[in-house]
C-alpha cells in the first residue's frame, strides 16, 4: 500500500468545489479510523499558522497517525508562514497535511515546499467546453452512480458554469436511491433545481444562429443564476459584435488574417467572428452597432425600463438579425 503524502494543498476560486474537494481528500486518507481521534482541523479567522504546524509536528495519540487541516492560509505573511516552510522541509511521517488557499495569494517559496514534500490540487473546473465535459464525467465516475446518457446531458446543461452544485446535487441523488444506482433524466431533473449560469459564448452562440428562445433563455440564466450586471452583458455584447465590425469591409477572408486583426491566439475565435460577418452582411453589422447603442443608452436612464427589458428586447432583436428562422416564434 502507498503511504499518504506528508501534505496536500488544494487552491481553487470556487469554494464550493474547493470544499468538496477537501471534504474527499480527508474522508479517504481517514479510511477506516475514528475521524474524532484522527482529524484535528483549523479554520476561521482566529487560529494562528504556529498551530498548526505544532499540531503537525505532534505525534498521534491512540492512533498511528494524524491528519492536519488548515484552512485558507493565504492571509498569513511570509513571515508567519516561514515555520510551515521549514517544517515541510522534514515533516513527521505520521502526519498529513490538509492545506487550502484563500484570503492572499501564497508566497512562492511555499508552494514550492509543497511539490517537493507533496502535491499542490487545483480544484476549479476547467473553462473550455470539451475539458469541462471530461471533468463533469470524471467527477460522475467518481460518484459510483451510473446515470445514463439523457440523465448526464441534463445535469451538465442544467449546471452550465455553477459546477459548485454538482457535490451537493451527487450526494442528494446517492441519499435518495442509494449508492451505484442507475439513473436516467426523469430521475434526475427533479433534484436540479434552479438553472446554473452559462458562460458567455452560449448567448452569443444563440443569437448568431437566430434562435430567439434559446438566446432569451441563456440570458436569464446569466443575469438570475450568473447574477451579472445588465452593463456586464452589455459588454459581452459590445466585445462580440466589436469584432465582427473590426473585420467588416476589411476584406479579410482567411482565419489566420482574422486572428491577426483581432489580435487573438485561436483561429476558432476568428473562424466565428468570419461566420458572422458574412452571415449578417454589412447592413446587419451596422444595425446591430446601433442597437447596441440604442440599449446603451436605455440601460444608462434613456428609458425607464428596467435592466433586464432592456437586454430582453436587445438581445431578441440582435438574434432576429440573423437570416436562419430557428427558434422563432
Amino acid at each position: 500500500m502507498t503511504p499518504p503524502l506528508p501534505v496536500h494543498l488544494l487552491r481553487g476560486d470556487d469554494e464550493a468545489l474547493l470544499g468538496a474537494a477537501v471534504g474527499e481528500l480527508v474522508h479517504r486518507v481517514v479510511g477506516h479510523d475514528d475521524r474524532v481521534l484522527v482529524v484535528t482541523e483549523f479554520d476561521g479567522d482566529d487560529y494562528e499558522l504556529r498551530q498548526v504546524v505544532d499540531a503537525a509536528q505532534t505525534p498521534p495519540f491512540l492512533t498511528d497517525r494524524r491528519i492536519v487541516v488548515g484552512r485558507a492560509i493565504g492571509r498569513f505573511s511570509t513571515d508567519e508562514l516561514a515555520p510551515l516552510v521549514a517544517y515541510l522541509a522534514d515533516p513527521l511521517p505520521s502526519t498529513t497535511l490538509v492545506l487550502t488557499g484563500g484570503g492572499g495569494r501564497l508566497p512562492k517559496a511555499v508552494t514550492d515546499a509543497v511539490k517537493k514534500a507533496g502535491e499542490v490540487i487545483d480544484t476549479d473546473a476547467p473553462s473550455g467546453a470539451k475539458d469541462r465535459r471530461a471533468w463533469l464525467e470524471d467527477h460522475l465516475e467518481a460518484s459510483g452512480l451510473r446515470l445514463d446518457a439523457g440523465a448526464r446531458g441534463a445535469l451538465g446543461q442544467h449546471l452550465g458554469e455553477d459546477v459548485g452544485r454538482l457535490a451537493s446535487i451527487l450526494g442528494t441523488l446517492r441519499a435518495t436511491f442509494g449508492p451505484g444506482a442507475r439513473l436516467g433524466a426523469a430521475e434526475v431533473e427533479p433534484f436540479l433545481g434552479q438553472a446554473g449560469s452559462v458562460p458567455p459564448w452560449d448567448l452569443t452562440d444563440a443569437i448568431d444562429r437566430g434562435d430567439v428562445a434559446v438566446a432569451l433563455g441563456m440570458l436569464t440564466r446569466m443575469v438570475q443564476a450568473g447574477e451579472r450586471h445588465p452593463l456586464q452583458v452589455m459588454a459581452i455584447l459590445h466585445g462580440h459584435y466589436a469584432r465582427l465590425l473590426r473585420l467588416d469591409g476589411s476584406g479579410i477572408r482567411d482565419e489566420k488574417g482574422a486572428a491577426e486583426a483581432l489580435g487573438v491566439k485561436s483561429t476558432f475565435q476568428a473562424r466565428k467572428a468570419l461566420d458572422g460577418v458574412r452571415r449578417l452582411g454589412h447592413d446587419g453589422v451596422v444595425r446591430a452597432i446601433g442597437l447596441l447603442a440604442r440599449a446603451d443608452l436605455d440601460l444608462r436612464g434613456a428609458r425607464d425600463w428596467p435592466g433586464e427589458l432592456v437586454l430582453e428586447v436587445l438581445v431578441g432583436r440582435l438574434a432576429r438579425l440573423a437570416p436562419s428562422t430557428a427558434g422563432r416564434r
